[in-house]
């Protein structure tokens, strides 16, 4: 069975609608998935109505902080239309506007021109994200790259924090019947002992599970979070961090299986 449980939809900052994003999954031989956009479910409004070969599990991504640092939490097999979905989307999104304007505005006094409204124009004028603003930047002429927009403007390290804490992130997505799962643990460059405390601190919050793969990583990545999970407990879980078709390091489906030591998260759906 191949599994996908992380991807985004042009509801967030993906390229495709949920119904291309399905299509390419069956292409690509996933039979599980779950789409996370950032901070929204109204992906599964979309899909409403429609049938497919593919088990699809719904899910959400949800930004939080912790030691001064944004981190990404994976909720799955969440209930959608829930009361704690409904809130957790809405004080999400709220908290999402106020940063872009807060980014705008450390870029309007950069120099940089209409960055709201370019970054809303790119988005769709929905649920404007710094990938947004990045894509903005290039286009402008600003930064040559996504890449450099990020390490010169939008580092997540040097803006005001707007999300709820972690405790409320995951206690949001209990309470809508999932199960909290921390993404792409390494993408947050934490030496080992830090990123022990990161999942000390999710395990003590309420955190079930543990982003073993996340894309095409190295071999040892995947046992240094393997290992981790065994350790501490935690659920496996893995996903491509799909976005779009021409990253090939993340591409739907294409990662390493999940080591044989590890608690699939998926085997807790019901």
């Amino acid at each position: 069975m191949r599994v996908d449980l992380h991807t985004h939809t042009c509801f967030s900052d993906g390229k495709l609608s949920p119904e291309e994003l399905v299509q390419r999954a069956l292409k690509k031989q996933v039979s599980m998935l779950s789409i996370t956009d950032h901070d929204t479910v109204a992906a599964y409004t979309a899909l409403e109505g429609t049938t497919s070969r593919l088990t699809i599990i719904p899910g959400i991504e949800l930004s939080t902080h912790w030691s001064k640092m944004e981190i990404h939490v994976v909720g799955l097999n969440i209930r959608p239309d829930s009361d704690a979905m409904d809130e957790a989307v809405d004080s999400q999104q709220q908290a999402r506007m106020s940063r872009a304007r807060y980014i705008a505005e450390r870029l309007e006094k950069a120099g940089i021109p209409d960055p709201l409204a370019g970054a809303g124009k790119i988005a769709g004028n929905r649920n404007i994200g710094r990938p947004h603003f990045a894509q903005y930047l290039v286009e402008k002429g600003i930064c040559k790259s996504p890449a450099e927009a990020f390490k010169k403007y939008l580092s997540s390290g040097n803006l005001r924090q707007h999300w709820a804490d972690l405790p409320t992130v995951v206690n949001w997505i209990r309470d809508a019947g999932g199960i909290a799962v921390l993404a792409h643990p390494l993408k947050y460059k934490l030496t080992y002992t830090k990123l022990k405390e990161l999942v000390d601190d999710f395990i003590q919050a309420g955190g079930q599970g543990l982003e073993v793969i996340s894309g095409k990583q190295p071999t040892f990545q995947v046992r240094k979070l393997a290992r981790l999970c065994e350790q501490t407990g935690l659920l496996a879980s893995c996903g491509s961090d799909f976005h779009q078709p021409d990253l090939s390091w993340a591409e739907l489906g294409q990662y390493p299986p999940l080591p044989k030591d590890c608690m699939p998260v998926w085997e807790q759906f019901r």
